[in-house]
């Protein structure tokens, strides 16, 4: 990944949430949403039919969020959340560039 570093904050239960954001210029945003669906891809291959609220039994879930700034700066956060075998799974895949 060039844009995207994962931050993770691990919370009760098991279930913890990576975090990543990215602030470019409108000729780079494609480029950080490349690596946004690199990874939403992988997910959604890994876990097909587990993606919703993690409270109600879902293995992952996501929230996407794209903003346009003063100055044309595109700032881009996503967040996964997911159970601790997803948190591992994405950890070593993405750690490794295995993706």
């Amino acid at each position: 990944m060039d844009f995207l570093t994962f931050d993770l904050t691990e919370v009760d239960d098991g279930v913890s949430s990576l975090e990543a954001m990215a602030s470019t210029t409108s000729a780079l945003h494609a480029a950080v949403m490349g690596e946004v669906q690199r990874v939403l891809d992988w997910a959604w291959r890994r876990y097909p039919a587990s993606h919703g609220p993690v409270d109600d039994g879902m293995v992952w879930d996501h929230d996407l969020q794209v903003t346009i700034e003063e100055g044309g700066w595109h700032t881009v956060t996503l967040t996964l959340t997911g159970n601790a075998r997803f948190v591992e799974e994405f950890t070593a895949t993405f750690a490794n560039g295995e993706d």
